[in-house]
């Protein structure tokens, strides 16, 4: 076990605990598309509530703890993390606070109860605000987070799993995001979702190649376990092509300004990990620098997309 992971006696504060359980520094993904909704919300012309954007952070971050959570919860009764040996600690393998015996498994299940009935209940407080538009969105991201692990579906066993993030961490939270502070729908937060949301596919398709292999002997079929490193290294540079491409596309076409082009800074960072990843596709511990450049990528990305579409207001 590598020394950075947690273990019961150096985690004695029940709340630091309960935070760490949640995986903090990956939080921001889900922070990074609220961002972006509500700057095309300020592009758009609408005017900002900074209560409903509060309240729309904290649940967008509140939901995706709870989908890390209830995700250990069931990686934990299938076997995954327990047979997870080429883990790349903290990207992949879970949090192993059930492995190492710093939560019990009913004390994480319960404690992604709570989670989800937080995020329930703040989408309640917008609902009464905003009325029936925000329902449906705000059920399906609830859906998506826990249909991903949780059984009889299990997403991403079945080969969804890139398309639930892409939908949830995309699709979903920037347009719930914009719609909190429109007050109705509109096509622009959809177009800003595209990139985004298939940049977080990429980065859940590169976790899973250090996790391959204790995956397949738990049955979960994503793609990496039914392509093999060798055939499915190539569906990295395919995401990233999709997702630069559709945001290329969709400025030139004038779906978007021409300032969300500056999300284009990260494209770098995604490269190189895509040149690791194609070169160490079967070696997972040589994927180490790969994962941080392409999380870096996501955020730089979110946030520089999000930057754009505000300065579009003033230039």
């Amino acid at each position: 076990m590598p020394a950075s992971e947690p273990v019961a006696t150096r985690l004695q504060n029940p709340a630091l605990k309960y935070v760490l359980a949640a995986r903090p520094p990956f939080l921001l993904a889900s922070a990074a598309p609220v961002l972006i909704g509500l700057s095309t919300a300020f592009y758009g012309g609408a005017g900002f509530n900074a209560f409903y954007a509060l309240l729309t952070l904290i649940g967008a971050v509140l939901a995706q703890a709870g989908a890390n959570v209830i995700n250990d919860y069931y990686d934990a009764l299938n076997g995954t993390d327990r047979l997870n040996t080429d883990r790349i600690y903290p990207f992949t393998g879970g949090s192993r606070f059930i492995q190492n015996g710093v939560l019990s498994e009913e004390e994480t299940a319960r404690y992604a109860a709570i989670l989800f009935a937080a995020v329930a209940a703040i989408g309640l407080v917008l609902l009464l605000e905003l009325g029936l538009p925000l329902l449906w969105l705000g059920l399906g991201g609830l859906f998506l987070a826990w249909a991903y692990s949780s059984p009889p579906l299990s997403l991403n066993a079945h080969g969804l799993g890139e398309l639930s993030v892409a939908l949830g961490f995309g699709l979903i939270i920037v347009t719930g995001a914009d719609l909190v502070q429109r007050g109705g729908f509109d096509p622009l937060p959809v177009y800003a979702s595209f990139s985004y949301g298939l940049l977080t596919a990429a980065l859940l398709y590169i976790n899973q190649f250090p996790d391959r292999k204790a995956d397949a002997l738990a049955g979960k079929r994503h793609w990496v376990v039914r392509l093999g490193p060798q055939r499915a290294r190539w569906g990295y540079p395919l995401l990233l092509l999709a997702a630069y491409g559709s945001l290329g596309l969709l400025t030139l076409t004038g779906r978007l300004p021409l300032m969300a082009l500056l999300a284009f800074a990260a494209l770098p960072l995604h490269l190189k990990a895509a040149i690791d990843l194609v070169q160490y596709a079967d070696r997972p511990a040589r994927l180490v620098p790969a994962i941080p450049l392409t999380i870096t990528g996501l955020l730089l990305h979110g946030l520089m997309l999000a930057l754009g579409l505000a300065l579009a207001v003033w230039l």
